[in-house]
């Protein structure tokens, strides 16, 4: 695994240099210069911590909650004062955890975010389940919410048991609440590679989703982390391209679109995506950043980031300042997430001409049947959306598991080498 990624970070860098991540922060962002700058705020709390989930969470309670949001509009004003007047931003993603806990203040984090900031594609948040109901969903819509991303990961119980989910889900109420209060996104997630799951299973909740409101659904692979407490047994690679190749062929069928690898949506005008950004700001413990030349990541550690941000300093963690040729490569990476690679964007991001850079490799990917050239564009083949999905795999387990697994354990690390 390592040695696949080792291999293709020194082949498409050009070096054997590794990508960095040292103990270090700047007070100041160098994000004026930043065009179709994204904006992304964590929020780790949850009343139940689902065994299946990687991502940076701790359990809710209202006084911790609350002492964590008034350090978080701390960092967004100590951040967002940096730039004299209003700085252009494409969207404002809320992530988790469960975003929806802090429902009755969420209006207040998004006034403060616009007054820094001039909101250009709207505002989306996650959602448990739990959080549809009209009470929570209005209370959105009055904080200026315009997409929403349920976390169904499975309408079957089946499933639903062997990721920890003990609620049943009641699918006509949930429809009927999402038609009642609208969105210009209804996305719902699901997790695909289950063992024993088949086209069949995946084909029921997906049509579920559409037939109770959704115009958008994002079908993500399971992947066992290392520090992740659920007993699943992955599912071999030779069944989950079956299974991929299944359900985008029925999408296609059903004349839906695909505009990322696990996300089709219905009349190609629905999207929710808070990772296909060139640049990015993010707030919160455990948010990164992303910006012309570096990348930084604040804290697992939620107390340690109150401390941090009460003490008017920025809670990163790590920050790795990347050399011209990691900055592409990370930036092709997830680019191609979205199956499209466009050259004019890269020209005009990095001032030189992607075929320069990777003419050799754009040919190779042709060859194999991976890309196909699109006009000036380059776009995604079937067999190139399983070859990424599968080489994502690898990178998640070796970069973002390696990394992750450290800082849920120690609050600023020194250094970590990927």
């Amino acid at each position: 695994m390592s040695i696949l990624t080792t291999a293709t970070r020194m082949w498409l860098t050009r070096s054997t240099k590794p990508f960095l991540f040292q103990n270090e922060y700047d007070n100041r962002l160098p994000f004026d210069d930043c065009d179709k700058l994204g904006l992304y705020v964590h929020i780790p709390f949850c009343k139940k911590i689902c065994s299946f989930c990687p991502y940076c969470k701790t359990l809710y309670s209202r006084e911790l909650c609350d002492k964590y949001l008034d350090a978080l509009l701390k960092e967004i004003h100590q951040v967002g004062s940096q730039y004299r007047g209003r700085k252009s931003a494409t969207s404002l993603y809320f992530g988790g955890g469960t975003p929806a806990l802090a429902a009755d203040r969420l209006k207040e984090m998004v006034d403060a975010i616009q007054e820094h900031f001039i909101l250009n594609e709207g505002i989306g948040i996650e959602l448990h389940p739990d959080n549809v109901t009209p009470s929570v969903l209005w209370k959105l819509k009055e904080a200026g919410v315009t997409k929403i991303s349920i976390g169904i990961q499975s309408f079957q119980e089946k499933f639903q048991r062997m990721l920890g989910r003990t609620n049943e889900l009641e699918v006509s109420s949930l429809g009927k609440t999402v038609s009642e209060i609208p969105f210009e996104t209804v996305s719902m997630d699901f997790i695909f590679a289950l063992p024993s799951q088949t086209f069949l299973d995946l084909k029921a909740d997906l049509d579920t989703a559409f037939q109770h409101g959704a115009n958008h659904v994002a079908i993500y692979p399971f992947i066992d982390f290392s520090f992740a407490s659920a007993s699943i047994e992955p599912m071999s690679n030779r069944e989950k391209r079956a299974l991929l190749e299944a359900i985008t062929c029925y999408c296609r069928e059903r004349g839906y679109i695909r505009d990322s690898i696990w996300t089709f949506s219905k009349g190609g005008r629905a999207k929710y995506s808070s990772m296909t950004r060139d640049v990015f700001l993010g707030f919160g413990c455990s948010a990164t950043t992303l910006l012309t030349d570096q990348f930084k990541i604040n804290t697992f550690s939620v107390e340690e980031y109150c401390r941090r941000v009460s003490a008017g300093k920025l809670p990163t963690a790590l920050t790795c300042r990347m050399t011209p040729r990691q900055r592409m490569v990370y930036y092709l990476f997830w680019t191609a997430y979205g199956m499209k690679i466009d050259p004019r964007n890269f020209e005009r991001f990095f001032g030189v001409p992607l075929k320069k850079m990777y003419g050799m490799e754009l040919k190779l990917a042709q060859w194999l049947g991976f890309l196909a050239k699109e006009k000036d564009n380059y776009i995604m083949t079937s067999e190139g959306a399983f070859s990424y999905h599968y080489y994502e795999h690898f990178y998640t387990l070796a970069y973002i598991d390696k990394m992750w697994g450290i800082m849920r354990t120690e609050a600023f690390p020194e250094t970590i080498e990927l």
